[in-house]
């Protein structure tokens, strides 16, 4: 049984320091009452699972808002996002001592060579598939993943909260997300097997639970419906 995580604080820059994301983004809710907190804690959550090592791929890095807290994990910092600006992004975070390899890609093709990570992470990114893409990802991410190495993903439970935090910030939830936590854990159990689930509360621990974070390992035995 793995030790209870440590518990990580994100490291967050002025609002201001992050570039090369569209209004979409949500980097411009994390400094506001609750909300903001939530935003912070879905984050440090899928940290805190994360063990560390050579190099760790962030797919849907969007605004790179972990990556202070991944360059004190891993050697190196790797992203595949869809739509951020590559080179701003990657500029921004040089000139703070933190060296990225950034792309433009998608989750469902990876630009990337068999066994070349330590870890995945992707925060609240698989929830915008549709649940008939979810193996196609996470096979992929088997594929990129060395021997041993692990993949993290946060995911929102939805929930009536969900849906009306949604509408407070102008947003019908239908229009974003496709699948469910539901469908990303069984995608996730098919490729990886077994993993290990975690849950966030809502605010003071109201609402039950409103994100799920999953981890799994890429172990050496080959799971039988990945041949499927």
């Amino acid at each position: 049984m793995k030790p209870p995580p440590e518990q990580i604080r994100l490291q967050l820059l002025p609002l201001e320091r992050y570039v090369g994301v569209d209004e979409k983004d949500p980097i411009k809710f994390y400094h506001l009452p609750i909300i903001g907190r939530m935003y912070q804690r879905r984050i440090e959550l899928c940290l805190e699972q994360l063990t560390g090592g050579q190099s760790v791929l962030e797919v849907g890095f969007g605004s790179g808002v972990s990556f202070l807290n991944l360059s004190q994990l891993y050697q190196e910092i790797h992203g595949l996002d869809l739509t951020a600006d590559v080179l701003q992004v990657s500029e921004m975070f040089a000139n703070l001592g933190v060296q990225t390899e950034l792309r433009n890609g998608s989750v469902l093709e990876m630009p990337y060579p068999d066994q070349s990570f330590d870890a995945v992470l992707l925060i609240s990114i698989l929830e915008h598939l549709q649940p008939q893409e979810q193996i196609i990802a996470f096979r992929e991410i088997w594929r990129v993943l060395k021997p041993g190495g692990q993949v993290v993903y946060g995911v929102p439970v939805e929930r009536p909260l969900m849906v009306f935090l949604f509408r407070l910030l102008g947003t019908d939830i239908r229009q974003h997300h496709f699948s469910t936590e539901a469908d990303v854990r069984e995608a996730a159990q098919e490729v990886f097997g077994p993993g290990n689930i975690t849950h966030m509360h809502g605010p003071l621990g109201l609402f039950g639970q409103v994100y799920e974070v999953g981890e799994y390992e890429k172990t050496d035995t080959f799971h039988t419906s990945r041949n499927s």
